[in-house]
């Protein structure tokens, strides 16, 4: 059945309840493959980067890449998973023209880490606990480019080009258990629990999952039953989401279209659906599999991979600070609200703010420079904070700056528009500019003597008590030297040649 018209949400969950299932593959950041030495660096040129055992060519046998697999453990670990003590790799076999083994070396039924959870906080401060079915390695397929068609899918196309490099990069898959109970913020908690676990996966130093560029991606598997029953309605799963906000959109949308559909009467078909960046719809892909269809069975050229319990205490040990309980803790050190801390993740300023008062500037002057003039300009740019062309350091020097008394805000600004624009370092861009605080008593002195002489109506009102009007000559003084002197002092001076107590 082909849905028009979407029920409204909040009337699809006035009738049923949404049940969730997250699948969020991670791109592991090793230097080689998952069973092969092939480099994983991107950008190279096409096919360059493979060898007989990623191509799947005959005699050529798998070796395990450690560095994956302990890195599989260190996610379990994090989301206080079990840890198997045996577990092996399993062919999961399909046809597809990026597969070019005719199978991908997965984890079936034995994963290196299983039942574990993850807790995330939402805007509002709760805290949804998620829990996880399993973390399995596996590795990634080939790259397929489609020509020929308006979509730049295979429907349509005319021809299609292959690029194996990708073909073995190591992957562990997370799977979620069913999320249930979550309600109308189903689409928020499945938006937070990604947006967690890729702060997780990053403090870890596993990947760096960035989502754009395929490093991480998320399967969206939903269904809806009738409120009140127990049993799980059929459920469709869109794939490679690849944003967070997408993850919102893409849970939201398939909500109200199953509603739409159960409400006409019809069947949900499981099925595998793509989701569109343009509009947050989905449209259908191919009938979903079940885990029979892929034949799988265990893998024989591969050894059963046994973590010895040593080792995994080593590696428990050796964690990082978990990026909520991080969080919190630098929450309560800076002294801002939940709604504040929020805005600093959702803007991707923890690490930034972070560095910069290790750079020696105050955490609210960090927090104000990165939150506010940086943040405007990434927005306006389109760019992500981090990758505007200035760094903590940077802004530390600029907060030191202010701190001494040689810029203003104003003047702040300009320094880091200079940065921005490539003209140094910002003492530098205030040598350039000529940008200091004009701090010079004599000079000070007379452009506030001009100020009174040019505004003497504003002078007799100050002198008649009408101290507010201070900021009026204030204003001439700051125009009169380009914005370069101290405000505070400036008017300090007006009150005092007009002799009138501040």
């Amino acid at each position: 059945m082909t849905v028009t018209e979407l029920v409204p949400y909040e009337d699809a969950l006035a009738v049923y309840d949404p049940v969730m299932g997250l699948e969020v593959h991670v791109e592991l950041g090793t230097a080689t493959k998952m069973f092969c030495g092939c480099s994983t660096t991107l950008g190279a040129d096409a096919n360059s980067q493979t060898c007989p055992t990623c191509l799947g060519l005959p005699g050529a046998l798998p070796v395990v890449n450690a560095t994956g697999v302990e890195s599989a453990v260190r996610i379990g670990l994090a989301l206080n998973c079990e840890i198997a003590e045996w577990c092996r790799f399993a062919r999961k076999n399909y046809f597809y023209p990026d597969m070019p083994k005719n199978f991908q070396t997965s984890q079936y039924d034995e994963p290196i880490a299983f039942n574990g959870h993850l807790d995330v906080q939402l805007e509002d401060g709760e805290v949804f606990r998620v829990e996880i079915e399993r973390a399995h390695m596996e590795e990634d397929t080939g790259k397929s480019t489609h020509i020929g068609g308006a979509t730049g899918r295979i429907h349509g196309a005319s021809h299609s080009l292959l690029d194996y490099n990708r073909a073995g990069i190591p992957l562990i898959e997370i799977v979620t258990k069913p999320i249930e109970g979550a309600g109308e913020r189903a689409p928020e908690v499945a938006k937070a629990y990604v947006a967690e676990l890729r702060e997780l996966i990053k403090a870890l130093g596993v990947s760096e999952a960035r989502m754009e560029m395929g490093q991480m991606r998320c399967d969206v598997n939903l269904s809806l039953r009738p409120k009140g029953e127990k049993t799980f309605g059929t459920r469709s799963e869109t794939k490679n989401v690849n944003s967070l906000r997408s993850v919102e959109r893409a849970a939201r949308f398939e909500i109200q279209r199953h509603a739409a559909v159960l409400d006409a009467g019809e069947k949900i078909v499981q099925e595998t659906r793509h989701f569109h960046e343009e509009n947050g719809s989905t449209t259908s892909g191919r009938v979903k599999e079940e885990a029979e269809d892929y034949r799988y069975f265990p893998e024989p050229d591969l050894v059963p991979v046994a973590p010895s319990r040593e080792w995994v205490e080593e590696l428990r040990a050796g964690l990082p600070e978990l990026p909520r309980l991080r969080r919190n803790r630098l929450r309560e050190e800076w002294g801002i609200s939940q709604h504040e801390m929020q805005s600093v993740l959702n803007a991707g300023a923890v690490g930034l703010i972070v560095a910069t008062v290790d750079a020696g500037a105050p955490a609210d002057q960090a927090r104000k420079w990165w939150m506010g003039e940086l943040a405007r300009r990434a927005n306006e740019s389109g760019t992500e904070l981090a990758d505007l062309p200035i760094g903590p350091e940077d802004v530390a020097r600029v907060c030191a700056l202010v701190g001494e008394g040689s810029l203003n805000d104003k003047l702040a600004r300009q320094t880091i528009e200079g940065v921005l624009d490539g003209e140094g370092t910002p003492d530098e861009v205030v040598e350039k500019r000529g940008l200091k605080v004009v701090s010079d008593e004599g000079a000070l002195g007379t452009a506030v003597d001009e100020a009174i002489a040019g505004n003497p109506d504003i002078a007799e009102k100050i002198r008649g008590g009408k101290v507010q009007a201070a900021g009026a000559l204030v204003g001439a003084v700051m125009k009169a030297t380009r914005g370069q002197a101290d405000a505070a002092r400036v008017r300090e001076l007006i009150l005092e040649k007009l002799g009138v107590e501040g």
